[in-house]
């Protein structure tokens, strides 16, 4: 019998609505699996049990009694630990946060609870975000749920696991360089990085640049387009807002994809990828080809992309951490001192120039979307690795320049601030999740929550592409 937790959240939403399935009854069977795979994963480092209870009851009794009901009402949501709850430890993955407890939500988490939904769970991240390995100093690493001695990849790595098990239907997560991206290709799920400005976030240090934002993961693109429509706002304090919410507050309708011309990239033109995954990306653009009204092998013009990244990701790093390292530095791990002491190298020129190839980078991109409809291409660059080993020191047998290197086939992607889906797509050769990016105009984040929704149900018709599921008795054991 399919326990409760294992259902959609937009069936799940469903059956509370019509009196069928009970917010508690959910609850319990969420719990019940955090119980049973959690002590595996390490993905939940932080529960209140007491609150949900209350706050499942309360959801209950407005359905017996047909009060209105909100888009996530009496869906128990994960909670990625760099977002701020009201009376539920938040750390940041710090250890100078480590007993820190707000006072009170940060907007996105307040808009989850205006909406019914019912915040069960923290789940984990490396400290303050910092690098694409789940692990800190305060709770250890999350493993991946196909093999927990494996990275889930990071930083929304705790989301990625807990979703893809079901101790909650759906999680928050967030996404600079492919924070959100990465572990939704690992971990076999569904990410979408939104446009900037559409899930607000007052909470940048920096807040204006358009390079870190704030997204849903779920099991399936209707899953995270429902907690996408409780996120999405207006709010004056995110200089990017815009009004976005009208058409982000529906359902998304499968896109036409004979219509559409799509191009697909390997590597983005700039990307070191592993040859097995390249060899499985080959193969997934041969089999979705012809369910497009055209298909060409093409590059976005990315120019200096790495030199561009790291400098700007240094500039946030600087502004948000350099008086930690200052006063703190023993309470502080590698990610967070390495790039706060790299970017204090760079000079004012370096910043502006940065800042300049960015601009150019962003442009050329919105014309690309002159010429095709789409840009298909890999999640991940590599397979998932040992969680013990921080990063991906070589690929092919080439050594990477820096510690982000590998996710280059992510970040490059995030300096011309696109909406995003990431969707399961099968294995890769070693039996772990593949994953897609798709990838459409700047601002058009309904259209890529259609054309992802039309390519989830041809994948999912096709068995070699449809979504991984992990095993999740012996994770039990």
């Amino acid at each position: 019998m399919t326990e409760l937790c294992d259902l959609s959240a937009v069936e799940l939403r469903r059956l509370i609505g019509a009196k069928k399935a009970s917010p508690v009854e959910l609850l319990e069977s969420c719990l019940k699996r955090i119980a049973q795979a959690n002590p595996a994963l390490n993905a939940v480092v932080a529960m209140d049990e007491t609150g949900a209870r209350q706050a499942a009851k309360a959801a209950e009794d407005a359905v017996v009694k047909g009060a209105p009901l909100g888009a996530l009402h009496g869906l128990p949501v994960g909670i990625k630990d760099l977002s701020a709850t009201a009376n539920l430890r938040t750390t940041y993955g710090s250890l100078l946060y480590e007993h820190n407890v707000p006072a009170r939500d940060e907007r996105v988490v307040a808009a989850i609870r205006a909406a019914g939904g019912i915040v069960l769970a923290k789940t984990n991240t490396p400290e303050f975000g910092a690098g694409a390995n789940t692990t800190n100093r305060v709770f250890g690493a999350t493993g991946n749920p196909f093999d927990p001695t494996l990275t889930c990849g990071g930083s929304s790595g705790g989301s990625a696991v807990a979703v893809a098990t079901g101790m909650t239907p759906l999680a928050t997560g967030s996404d600079f360089g492919g924070s959100l991206r990465t572990p939704s290709g690992f971990c076999g799920v569904v990410g979408f990085r939104p446009s900037p400005g559409t899930v607000p976030n007052e909470t940048r240090v920096v807040g204006l640049t358009p390079l870190s934002v704030q997204g849903p993961m779920a099991r399936t693109v209707a899953d995270a387009a429902l907690l996408l429509s409780a996120m999405v706002a207006d709010d004056p304090h995110d200089p990017f807002t815009r009004a976005v919410a009208k058409g982000l507050r529906r359902p998304p309708h499968s896109a036409d994809l004979s219509g559409l011309r799509v191009a697909f990239s390997e590597d983005l033109g700039c990307a070191p990828i592993d040859d097995g995954i390249r060899g499985v990306f080959r193969d997934r653009a041969k089999r979705l080809s012809p369910l497009f009204k055209s298909a060409e092998t093409r590059n976005p013009d990315l120019g200096p992309v790495h030199q561009v990244f790291e400098i700007l990701r240094a500039v946030n790093f600087i502004a948000a951490h350099k008086e930690r390292v200052e006063k703190s530095r023993d309470k502080l791990g590698p990610n967070v001192i390495d790039n706060v002491e790299r970017g204090l190298k760079y000079t004012a020129a370096d910043v502006a120039w940065a800042h300049v190839e960015q601009t150019k980078l962003f442009r050329r991109f919105i014309d690309l979307f002159q010429e095709i409809d789409v840009l298909i291409c890999p999640a991940c660059s590599v397979s998932p690795f040992p969680h013990a080993q921080l990063y991906v020191a070589e690929i092919n047998g080439k050594k990477m320049d820096t510690y982000m290197r590998w996710l280059a086939i992510t970040y490059g992607l995030t300096l011309a601030t696109p909406p995003i889906a990431v969707i399961p797509c099968g294995v890769d050769g070693q039996g772990l999740p593949f994953g897609l990016q798709v990838v459409g105009p700047y601002q058009k984040d309904r259209f890529v929550l259609d054309v992802a929704l039309a390519l989830e149900h041809a994948l999912a018709d096709d068995p070699p592409t449809a979504r991984p599921v992990p095993d999740l008795k012996k994770l039990a054991k």
